[in-house]
């Protein structure tokens, strides 16, 4: 593994950490994001940090201020209902890809995922919330179109982050029930009407839960970020030139 591949991988942990955190509620919007915290958590540079910032910037997770400072973004009503619309017609397109289509080990895993969420319903409300958009994502990469499954996995963490932002708790429990008629539509083949049904449900989730921004509480970053990093693994040998002969 050259160095540019070891600091992508690196600078992609990063990230699927803050994504998992912001989804779980364990970020908040508005939550500062210094390089040399994120640095020092993760085992790696602040050049690394600064790049994974970057990245996540560039899907409206993170803003980036004056002078390198990076915090969770903060996203308007009227962002959280653009996105929303987005995410509907991109998900029409997946049912209208999957419909019919899905093999029985495909749809196995999809009911199991959904097995999940039902019984996370009683646990953290964050963890019900990165599953349910688990499955919206899985149902994207189950297309096995690349650009869909990029578009869809962006816009449903964003949905998240929007959710954080102005989202109310409520049950879960219509989520599940939701997610099991979206399968059994799938199963069914009839792609007008499943992609009718995953509209609908989208409506829902944001009927249900965008109605007011939470306080912001002041945390310390090291600690939120303490479940989502893995031990930072030691850094490679270096490689010596051979010696001419």
């Amino acid at each position: 593994m050259d160095a540019d591949q070891g600091q992508g991988d690196r600078a992609r942990i990063i990230c699927e950490a803050i994504r998992r955190a912001v989804i779980e509620r364990a970020l908040a919007p508005g939550d500062r994001l210094p390089e040399d915290a994120l640095g020092e958590r993760f085992g790696v540079s602040r050049t690394i940090a600064r790049h994974a910032l970057g990245q996540l910037a560039a899907e409206g997770l993170v803003d980036l201020r004056r002078n390198r400072i990076a915090v969770v973004a903060t996203p308007s009503f009227e962002d959280a209902r653009d996105i929303f619309d987005v995410r509907v017609e991109l998900e029409r397109l997946v049912m209208r890809h999957l419909a019919g289509r899905l093999t029985a080990a495909q749809v196995a895993e999809l009911r199991a995922m959904v097995r999940q969420e039902d019984e996370a319903r009683h646990g953290a409300a964050g963890n019900a919330i990165r599953l349910a958009t688990a499955f919206h994502v899985r149902l994207a990469e189950m297309t096995g179109r690349p650009i869909l499954i990029r578009y869809v996995s962006e816009i449903s963490y964003r949905a998240g982050l929007s959710l954080s932002t102005f989202g109310r708790p409520h049950s879960s429990e219509c989520a599940v029930n939701e997610h099991l008629a979206l399968i059994d539509a799938l199963v069914e083949g009839d792609a007008a009407k499943a992609a009718e049904l995953m509209a609908t449900h989208l409506e829902a989730v944001a009927e249900r839960a965008l109605l007011q921004a939470p306080g912001s509480s002041g945390r310390d970053l090291m600690e939120i970020l303490a479940p989502y990093a893995a031990p930072p693994a030691p850094p490679p040998p270096r490689r010596r030139r051979a010696k001419e002969a």
